[in-house]
């Protein structure tokens, strides 16, 4: 497939009771960037928005063109006939990359379609580019550096990004561009029904949305250490972060978890407990103004990597630092 514009770049958007996740907005503004290093369009497939003032926002953001499937069939994901709508749809449209969010349901989406139309996929991509080979480079994290993975026989090229990796455009309310409607295709309608929706609800403040992040890792010793850290968090009304040690402990959930298999924030102000600055954690942290470290180990790799370090045991510092805290926030 060559790259022209009857192949453009598409972005996978979710909703969830209506609402547009960030990262997909994030993709459409990064699309939009390969779309023009490409000479394509930039479009996007928006399954189960039932308000076009919806729809109309992913123009305003930046696509050409939105396919729209304002059915009820699509209002709760499905992944067979999700699968299968995009697929077919795909084999209409032709888009040489599609980029899908690293979310709940682009982690299991994104594979689904790249084993239907039998092509590659890079998940947690943390960076995007076309190469002078007109490819696109899929840079993930690995080695403790940064790898470019590449796709250059099968097409669609297929990557998921996970919120916060690109900055969002500001909306330009005067664009056009085409709506179209689509409908299932004929015999694609899933063998599941949801017949119930439960919802958790977020314990504090949302990681990718938190000014501040304290994040926690094996350092914290146990379960009481770890609520010190879970402590500090909620003295500074942070989102609670964590390492891969500290789930495998069962201190905390995956859905704290930041880096390369984790979720990525871009906190003005960062505080990592107990944690030696891993690749595979630091990756997730994407342009944080301010970063401090505590870590009893003075020659721990995180220390290379913040703008202040204090040379503690954590389990001691974190609650007399609280202590400290709650003085100065009275």
């Amino acid at each position: 497939m060559s790259a022209n514009a009857d192949h453009p770049v598409w972005v996978i958007v979710e909703q969830s009771e209506g609402q547009i996740p960030a990262v997909c907005l994030e993709l459409i503004g990064k699309a939009c960037n390969l779309a023009e290093n490409l000479g394509v369009s930039t479009e996007a497939v928006f399954l189960g928005g039932q308000d076009e003032h919806s729809a109309e926002a992913l123009i305003y953001y930046g696509a050409d063109k939105v396919y729209w499937g304002d059915s009820p069939v699509y209002e709760e994901y499905q992944s067979e006939l999700y699968t299968g709508t995009i697929a077919a749809l795909v084999n209409e449209a032709q888009p040489q990359i599609i980029l899908f969010g690293s979310t709940i349901i682009g982690r299991e989406l994104a594979p689904l379609i790249a084993a239907t139309l039998e092509t590659g996929i890079t998940a947690h991509c943390i960076d995007l580019e076309i190469n002078e080979d007109q490819v696109l480079e899929q840079w993930i994290p690995a080695y403790g550096g940064l790898i470019a993975i590449t796709c250059p026989e099968k097409r669609p090229q297929i990557a998921t990004v996970a919120q916060g990796v690109f900055p969002n455009l500001e909306p330009d309310h005067n664009r056009t561009g085409e709506i179209v409607h689509i409908t299932p295709p004929e015999g694609i309608r899933g063998r599941v029904k949801t017949l119930e929706v439960v919802r958790k609800e977020v314990e504090g403040v949302p990681l990718e949305e938190a000014r501040i992040v304290v994040a926690g890792g094996a350092g914290a010793g146990s379960a009481e250490g770890w609520q010190e850290i879970k402590n500090l968090s909620q003295v500074l009304r942070a989102g609670l972060g964590s390492t891969r040690p500290a789930v495998d402990e069962g201190w905390t959930d995956l859905e704290t978890m930041i880096g390369q298999s984790g979720k990525m924030v871009n906190p003005e102000f960062y505080i990592g407990v107990g944690l030696s600055g891993e690749q595979q954690h630091m990756v997730g942290i994407n342009d944080a103004k301010v970063m401090v470290a505590i870590n009893n180990d003075p020659k721990s790799p995180v220390f290379n990597q913040v703008d202040l370090g204090i040379i503690e045991d954590c389990r001691e510092f974190v609650p007399i630092l609280i202590g400290k805290l709650k003085e100065y926030i009275k």
